[in-house]
């Protein structure tokens, strides 16, 4: 196939097509033979693009690194590629997502926290600028086939419906297929899934597990699309739900590791600092930084709490192993279809550091310790079998993630040190990077991906897109660092922020400060003034030795470069606040709903997340539902929000309605009819007056059927924050991990017809006498 004349002007994307104006004769037979038309491709020789991304997987875990968790694959990559040790990230997951695909800092993308903090700041919002297109636009737009897998967690909450707009889903950013999660985590049993723009239920197979299902869609993908078009390279972005929580892998994986980590999270510390010194990625004379004051030494634990802290990171290890292997699997499609030496990979071992938000004693539900409602070690114990299985959503003690992060302090969320920032990279290129087995020592940043890509595929950082003109790339290309171990950094100034933690990186001086622990949900913050500095220098590899009262005028120094770098990056004004931006009341961010206190939603409609529903946390609320029973043995929920970790479902039992309100999967209140429904039409209600007096308190329900009560009863705790960050609502069905196993079918499937269902929230509930609604409903 012929191919486009390579002085396009690939400066302006769309490249402008040129069409030769011509005048011809009547007759075809008489014509002169057109050009051929041109399909557009990338320069000569220019790579596929693999982008591997590991979620909270800190700098001491893998293997490649050190670390206890077995990664082959990246153990193989390293040994043909190049292993960066001084590879940084923004320390949480959405930012580093968004700098990682537009090679700009994520305040400069409106990408400060995670999609669901969002504020209406510029900085915070979410919202990508179009003067900064991603990655994946700019290579679609020079000839690629872009697509992505896996989670992208950069949407803006309130676009996330049905109702769009789709510009900031990942089809609208550049990439022409999608298969995975917007949200920040995924069951990794029981995903919630879309393809493109449409949700879909994960297939019914017992042996479902979301990374083979992305792995084996990327495979199918990069086959197919070397098929049809093998001259044409591609661009992946394979983005696993893994390692972040919930951990949860195949029994025999975790089996593996069965007793490994008996010997406790600072023992293992020791282990793998010797490992990486063995190996070259930590200079010999590196120093093991000290456990936070935050953190119990492992020896303080007693024997119960020993053994669910050894089993939650048995889980953990086990995980990250699998995941190593869904990766292996790929390289050798790649091998297999003659495509690996040419395909530019990296694997970037974490998003940020490895995670604490399990808090101080790990949980089997992670969204009950997210809620503020950390775990017990009994109930832990109780549930040991679970762990990693379907009926757990299990996170490590906060201890094990500092481990995984060794040699550095602190963990995810911790902007400020290494241990929050620094995570293992792995590039290979055979074709384009004659080294081979080596580190590379130099400073880079997650920001710098982009320009390395552009730089190895021979194409310029565009001027325009669709129209609009584009801002300055702010990464560096690290490209010069390919077969020059001994060039000098080009990165030499970074600034940190995360949920305030803050830090600055110059010329190897790194001065920084922690203003909030991300296992510390609720509580007064303190005054920015009052937070403490800390200065490391040069050579000190682990910011182990704190010299902020030896050098005071290098301290100020760096403490006014982080305001001038923090001014131009749009941090300001610095916002501490954790729960309250969870509530888009709160944090002032759009809301879909616009102040809506009622909604009626019909059959079909499914996977609608929190941010698109009515909030019926903290407040009194009521469901009303139209329904037609086939027969007393009508089954399968009417509605359901959450799934078996938190949430609630109104649904049908042989004939019976019943109301469920799952509290973190530690308290089913049920709400059950006395009397079986005829066959026929009827409307179901369900009334709940919340007890007031703060978050998260219980209530009184009530259950109707027409125009009279069928049930009532107390409901004494409810969730305050969240039910789900992957298991959403579902009109006709309880998609995921179901809100109770009472329903007895897959998915709790109705087998009724629902005409609809209505939502009240707040003082409309209080000022509708007992049984007004109904009568009017029962007279229409």
């Amino acid at each position: 196939m012929k191919r486009r004349n390579p002085t396009l002007n690939r400066y302006q994307l769309p490249i402008p097509k040129i069409y030769p104006k011509t005048v011809t004769p009547l007759d075809i037979r008489n014509a002169p033979k057109p050009e051929p038309i041109e399909e557009l491709r990338p320069p000569k020789d220019a790579p596929n693009i693999l982008i591997v991304l590991i979620d909270d997987m800190g700098f001491g875990a893998s293997s490649a690194f050190g670390g206890p968790c077995y990664m082959p694959n990246a153990e193989r990559l390293a040994q043909n590629g190049l292993k960066y040790n001084r590879f940084h990230t923004t320390a949480l997951c959405s930012p580093t997502r968004a700098a990682l695909l537009s090679g700009r800092n994520h305040h400069s993308v409106n990408m400060a926290g995670i999609t669901e903090c969002a504020t209406p700041n510029p900085g915070y919002n979410t919202v990508r600028p179009e003067s900064m297109a991603t990655i994946a636009q700019t290579l679609v737009m020079n000839g690629y086939n872009t697509a992505a897998f896996g989670k992208m967690h950069q949407t803006p909450v309130w676009e996330t419906s049905i109702a769009g707009p789709f510009d900031r889903w990942p089809t609208g950013e550049g990439f022409e297929k999608f298969y995975g999660f917007i949200g920040g985590e995924t069951n990794q049993w029981n995903p919630s899934l879309i393809a493109d723009t449409i949700p879909i239920d994960a297939p019914n197979d017992p042996e479902y597990h979301f990374s083979v299902d992305i792995t084996n869609k990327a495979i199918n993908y990069i086959r197919q699309q070397k098929t049809m078009v093998p001259d044409k390279p591609f661009f992946v972005y394979l983005s696993f739900g893994a390692t972040h929580a919930p951990h949860h892998a195949p029994k025999e994986w975790i089996e593996k590791y069965k007793g490994k980590f008996d010997h406790g999270w600072d023992k293992q510390r020791k282990i793998t600092l010797e490992k990486q010194k063995a190996l070259g990625v930590v200079p010999q004379d590196c120093v093991l930084s000290e456990r936070s004051q935050e953190i119990p030494a492992w020896d303080s634990l007693n024997e119960n709490e020993k053994t669910t802290a050894a089993r939650l990171m048995e889980a953990y290890a086990g995980f990250a192993e699998h995941t190593d292997h869904q990766v292996g699997k790929l390289l050798s499609t790649l091998e297999e279809i003659e495509a690996l030496d040419n395909t530019l990979i990296f694997y970037i071992l974490g998003d940020n550091g490895a995670s604490g938000e399990g808090g101080i004693t790990g949980s089997v539900n992670e969204m009950a310790a997210l809620n503020n409602s950390p775990d017990t070690t009994e109930n832990i114990l109780n549930h040991l079998d679970d762990i990693g299985t379907p009926m757990a959503y299990n996170h490590y003690p906060v201890g094990w993630a500092h481990a995984m992060d060794t040699p550095y302090q602190w963990t995810k969320q911790i902007a400020s040190h290494w241990g929050g920032t620094r995570t293992g990279m792995i590039t290979h290129w055979p074709n384009g990077i004659a080294s081979k087995n080596e580190i590379r020592h130099q400073w880079c940043h997650v920001i710098d991906v982009v320009p390395t890509i552009l730089e190895a595929v021979k194409i310029p950082h565009p001027q325009f897109v669709n129209g609009i003109q584009q801002e300055p790339i702010e990464g560096i290309s690290f490209a010069y660092s390919f077969d020059d171990p001994k060039a000098p950094d080009r990165h030499n100034t970074q600034y940190f922020e995360i949920f305030t933690n803050r830090g600055i990186y110059h010329e190897g001086w790194s001065a920084c400060t922690i203003h909030s622990i991300p296992w510390v949900l609720a509580g007064a913050n303190k005054n920015f003034n009052d937070d403490n500095w800390e200065l490391y220098a040069p050579g000190d590899w682990s910011q182990a030795n704190n010299v902020a009262s030896q050098y005071p005028d290098k301290l100020k120094e760096l403490q006014a470069l982080f305001l001038i770098e923090a001014s131009k990056y749009k941090v300001f004004p610095l916002d501490d606040r954790k729960a309250e931006r969870f509530n888009s009341d709160l944090a002032g961010r759009p809301d879909l709903l616009q102040g809506r206190k009622t909604m009626t939603l019909y059959p079909g409609m499914s996977h609608l997340n929190e941010n698109t529903v009515l909030n019926i946390k903290n407040k009194s609320f009521s469901v009303t539902a139209k329904v037609e029973l086939k027969d007393d043995t009508t089954n399968g929920a009417i509605i359901a929000q959450g799934g078996r970790f938190a949430g609630w479902s109104l649904y049908m039992k042989n004939g019976y309605p019943v109301f469920c309100y799952n509290w973190f999967n530690r308290q089913h209140y049920y709400i059950g009819s006395r009397e079986q429904l005829s066959t026929g039409e009827h409307f179901i209600h369900f009334e709940f007056k919340y007890d007031g007096g703060g978050i998260g308190k219980g209530g009184t329900g009530i259950l109707y059927a027409d125009d009279h009560e069928i049930a009532q009863g107390r409901i004494e705790n409810t969730v305050p924050f969240v039910f789900s960050a992957d298991d959403f609502m579902d009109i006709g069905k309880d998609s995921g991990a179901p809100v109770t196993e009472d329903y007895g079918s897959y998915q709790g499937v109705f087998t009724g017809t629902i005409n609809w269902v209505k939502i009240n929230i707040g003082s409309e509930v209080n000022d509708d006498p007992v049984g007004k609604e109904h009568a009017y409903l029962v007279r229409q």
